[in-house]
């Protein structure tokens, strides 16, 4: 499964061509590719190419610091790290279930942030080029063109978004890193006045929330010899599942399945993860390389996210995104070619229908007593590890933690969403690399062809920038004018 286009022989005869920094996503990255002298693609990569350690530096932290420290990886989806962080400690201080009142708290605050992530992603980053074409003006190819162009659209987009974000003050104190979940619960409820204030809008939200997929779905269909094709491959899949097989993004066994829809293993405890998870590291890209053991790292990669999840689970447990799940199979089913389930811009359409799912959880739970109860926090019996696994935004999140006597962090370890997607999006690049730009003379738009591909799974390069054992580094030594005087490469080995 490992494509031609990952290697290149004699890579010094070739020209490269850089798109740095890939643009629209969160984070810092950039794609290469190798051109002979015809123009014809001999590798395309994409490259992290910043280096953050959360794993190294929560190392001799305090336990209890962590679910506030980690989500400092990223301002997109910190709610995530602090639920699986929590999630970790939960278990470090002894405690397998919360009270109703916690664990339907912060399961509200996640919702809030997979209905803000989702519409951030959709109509900010990717709407501009799903509505004017990948190869239009880059000048009007923004969320500024689409305010013009399209203000309802862009006007539902900002109001599905903070939305969310609302819904994320409430719970966790602050939009953005807040501090509500702990070990063992949480450490405030809300009150009757802020559920009042959210249940106002509720149904405004779903309501556009319902839009939005159409609007998916009518743009999938209507450029469907583009869509269909574009940077597609085929690929297994990951996800968390509920234990009646139904979509749960907040907590679950882990499931996954061949690249034909066979179940490799399924409701197994996400504690047992590194049974059937291993992680490899190549010295171009500070991102891990995820694979399932039993079939090795060259075809054991898969995708995560909400391709995989709104594909993988037995149904949507609320009923307009069930609804819309079933017509995004049929779609599938009705194409002897394939549909928009195994397509990379799929990911659009399925991410709707989580937005959606997620919008009317936020209604049921709203309509709970549970979320006014007083009873936050329960402790247990103290013990060393502890694994969290949620499904953020773009996929399963694992945070794994050893904690020792004194209550010190010894070890951590985080595969992170858009890490196990990392060989899937190289994989759709080369895709596109192969049919859209080999041959041809470059253009900007042709680059951004590329740059879609990655955009399509709305990567958080920042929280992906983690590696393990020892990392490659290359430090250069530059005059005043910018020519380079010397430079020391330490390999993967830690050789210089």
């Amino acid at each position: 499964m490992i494509s031609q286009l990952e290697t290149a022989p004699h890579p010094e005869t070739l020209r490269r061509v850089a798109i740095e920094p890939i643009s629209r996503v969160e984070g810092h990255g950039k794609v290469t590719l190798l051109l002979d002298e015809d123009d014809h693609v001999r590798q395309a990569r994409l490259h992290i190419v910043e280096f953050r350690g959360f794993e190294k530096f929560v190392q001799g932290r305090p336990f209890w610091e962590i679910p506030v420290m980690v989500q400092r990886l990223c301002g997109i989806c910190p709610v995530s790290h602090h639920l699986a962080a929590s999630k970790a400690m939960d278990q470090i201080v002894g405690v397998d279930h919360l009270t109703p009142t916690a664990e339907k708290l912060r399961r509200l605050m996640h919702y809030g942030q997979i209905l803000q992530s989702h519409a951030l992603h959709f109509f900010h980053l990717s709407s501009p080029d799903l509505l004017f074409g990948f190869d239009s003006d880059v000048a009007k190819r923004n969320i500024v063109g689409v305010a013009a162009e399209y203000p309802d659209i862009a006007r539902q987009g900002v109001l599905l978004r903070k939305f969310g974000q609302e819904v994320i003050r409430i719970t966790a104190g602050k939009r953005v890193h807040g501090t509500s979940a702990i070990p063992g619960g949480v450490n405030k409820n809300i009150s009757k006045e802020e559920r009042d204030f959210l249940l106002k809008d509720i149904y405004q939200i779903i309501g556009w929330s319902r839009d939005a997929v159409h609007l998916a779905a009518r743009l999938f269909q209507q450029n469907l010899d583009l869509y269909n094709s574009f940077g597609r491959f085929r690929a297994h899949s990951l996800s968390l599942i509920r234990a009646d097989g139904a979509m749960d993004l907040y907590h679950g066994g882990l499931r996954a399945r061949d690249m034909d829809g066979r179940t490799l293993f399924d409701h197994v405890d996400y504690g047992h993860y590194r049974d059937h998870l291993g992680e490899q590291v190549k010295s171009w890209s500070y991102m891990k390389f995820p694979f399932f053991r039993d079939m090795g790292p060259d075809t054991g990669w898969y995708r995560v996210g909400p391709l995989a999840r709104v594909t993988q689970c037995d149904f949507i447990p609320t009923p307009f995104a069930d609804h819309e799940r079933r017509d995004f199979l049929a779609f599938e089913r009705g194409k002897p070619d394939g549909g928009a389930a195994g397509a990379t811009l799929g990911y659009h359409w399925a991410r709707m229908i989580e937005m959606l799912h997620a919008a009317e959880l936020i209604k049921e739970l709203l309509h709970d007593d549970d979320l006014l109860g007083a009873d936050l926090v329960v402790t247990g019996e103290r013990r060393e590890r502890g694994i969290g696994v949620i499904e953020a935004p773009r996929g399963t999140l694992i945070h794994d933690y050893q904690v020792d006597d004194d209550d010190l962090v010894m070890t951590a370890n985080l595969i992170v969403s858009t890490t196990h997607n990392n060989q899937a999006m190289n994989e759709a690049i080369r895709q596109v690399a192969r049919q859209h730009l080999d041959g041809r003379k470059l253009t900007e738009g042709l680059l951004n062809h590329i740059e879609v591909a990655v955009r399509a799974f709305d990567p958080c390069l920042s929280c992906a920038t983690h590696a393990l054992g020892k990392m490659p580094l290359e430090v250069e030594l530059l005059d005043a004018e910018g020519s380079r005087l010397d430079a020391v490469t330490r390999d993967l080995q830690g050789f210089c």
